[in-house]
């Protein structure tokens, strides 16, 4: 089958389906992106767009998102017309539709279907936007998340079906989006992703740690409000003075994927350290920045306890992926999560704004990881029966791309 994949992050959230393709052969592969430093595929064609043109930074706000979305489209649109051109015709497209890049596509190839990766509708209440007290919307926001989604909007147009990795993403979509969209995970791959118990990572100064250091851990892409790194700060200091022997390692960079950014020189993470870095014992406080990913797979299986907050919003792999690997994992008490980890079955769920609370249940598992140990098992059995891709969710991504190609170009599993 030839496929053309669109997304500006290669590989995005195709990275487990791209190398199963990749691993099978016999299939024509582009990928269609902006990133240019990704590493050249045996099996992928990589092909780099340029968007078409980028506002002036002064362009009036609202404007400036449709402006931003159409000029990704027009360039996507225009590098696959070369491909055209050049005489590859797609059986299928893969594509996000969050920045645009799929707006232009049947205007290219108006006879071949497009699967589109609807992630996010960008809600005025039930998100994070207004959803933390300390960060109120202003009064443009709901014009500018009206505007924000003029994208998916235009896109459930344009694409012959869509797809949603959890069900409340789905259900953040307006209902008259429903019908085309179909709701499986991107799949975790649990037969890579386990717990290991002679694991040991070597820290800088601190030397070799292993599952026998009390170490505790907060993963986030970034160090930001959303992802509640100021409610784990705030609850640092009362878990240390609880555990005086207690290491937490902190896995993220220090700019901002979701929301504002912070107006501090050094980030978000120079604000809550200014806040609170006097109550914090800094010797058994390791931010390591963003780790490759053998590193993030070591750190877990060494966590006793697993620390994932977050407000309503996009899960993270990371959480699924910790699960996998049996961690013991308190996470934020919110409407997403919960579709993941049923509070005392699979984890232990705490209040978002309540410091203290967290900082009480990382505290207990530490002091008795055996109390809280089926947690993990079970959070991996969880796992592996509903997010495992080879056995869960590729079959469910096959079957609906093998439903919109024609029988001779289907693919057998």
């Amino acid at each position: 089958m030839n496929f053309l994949i669109v997304h500006q992050n290669m590989p995005g959230q195709y990275r487990e389906l791209l190398d199963w393709l990749v691993e099978r052969g016999g299939h024509q592969i582009v990928f269609l992106t902006q990133r240019r430093n990704y590493p050249d595929t045996p099996g992928v064609t990589k092909v780099v767009y340029k968007p078409h043109h980028t506002p002036a930074k002064d362009a009036y706000g609202l404007s400036r998102v449709w402006e931003e979305a159409a000029g990704m489209g027009y360039g996507a649109a225009l590098a696959a017309r070369g491909l055209k051109e050049r005489g590859f015709v797609p059986d299928i497209i893969l594509g996000h539709t969050g920045w645009g890049e799929l707006l232009f596509m049947k205007h290219i190839y108006p006879d071949v279907p497009i699967l589109g990766f609807f992630e996010y509708f960008y809600l005025e209440k039930g998100g994070p936007v207004g959803f933390d007290p300390e960060d109120p919307a202003n009064e443009t926001a709901p014009f500018l998340l009206q505007a924000r989604n003029a994208v998916p909007y235009t896109n459930i147009n344009v694409v012959d079906r869509g797809l949603c990795p959890t069900r409340w993403q789905r259900d953040c979509f307006p209902e008259t989006f429903h019908d085309k969209l179909y709701v499986c995970h991107d799949g975790i791959r649990t037969d890579k992703l386990k717990p290991k118990a002679d694991v040991s990572l070597q820290l800088g100064r601190i030397g070799r740690i292993t599952r026998d250091d009390e170490i505790f851990t907060y993963v986030a892409r970034n160090m930001e409000r959303t992802r509640g790194f100021h409610l784990f700060m705030r609850a640092l200091p009362k878990i240390q003075a609880a555990r005086p022997n207690a290491r937490v390692l902190i896995v993220g960079g220090n700019d901002t994927s979701y929301g504002k950014k912070s107006e501090s020189e050094g980030g978000f993470r120079a604000e809550m350290e200014a806040e609170v870095g006097h109550l914090i014992d800094w010797d058994r406080t390791h931010f390591l920045g963003q780790v490759p990913y053998n590193d993030f797979q070591k750190i877990i299986q060494i966590s006793r306890c697993h620390i994932y907050l977050t407000m309503p919003f996009v899960l993270s792999w990371s959480l699924l992926e910790s699960m996998a690997m049996q961690a013991t994992i308190v996470a934020s008490d919110v409407a997403p999560v919960r579709e993941a980890i049923t509070d005392g079955e699979t984890g232990l769920l705490t209040d978002f704004f309540d410091p203290q609370g967290l900082a009480d249940k990382v505290s207990a598992v530490l002091s008795d990881p055996a109390r809280f140990a089926h947690l993990g098992r079970a959070a991996r059995k969880h796992v592996v029966e509903t997010y495992d891709f080879l056995n869960v969710c590729l079959p469910q991504h096959i079957a609906q791309i093998n439903d919109m190609v024609p029988a001779d170009k289907r693919i057998i599993m």
